[in-house]
């Protein structure tokens, strides 16, 4: 995971994506090979260079309307294609809430 912040330092060993937050409801989405947003791991655009993670980076933190907290992170490319998130941190957040959200009465 490399923050914004560090876009210069960005080395990847791996396939990587771009994931952030969706604005409007705080959503786990990802970046698409289509310059838009996911909710599907499946849909997003796999990068294998520091130099296409830094572009795709820098196209994401634009988007500051749709998402917000946009970083490179590690995914697992099965050899049938599925795309599995690389590190515990990004299976947690692909599983959705880890705790019971409070219910209005």
């Amino acid at each position: 995971m490399t923050s914004p912040l560090e876009q210069k330092k960005i080395r990847i060993t791996g396939p990587s994506v771009v994931t952030a937050n969706r604005t409007w409801d705080g959503a786990v989405i990802w970046r698409t090979a289509a310059h838009g947003w996911s909710a599907d791991l499946a849909d997003a655009a796999i990068v294998r260079t520091s130099d296409e993670a830094r572009a795709l980076l820098a196209e994401s933190v634009a988007d500051d309307v749709g998402a917000i907290g946009a970083y490179i992170a590690p995914v697992e490319v099965k050899n049938d294609g599925a795309i599995l998130p690389g590190n515990l941190r990004e299976h947690i957040r692909s599983e959705g809430v880890t705790i019971a959200l409070a219910v209005p009465a």
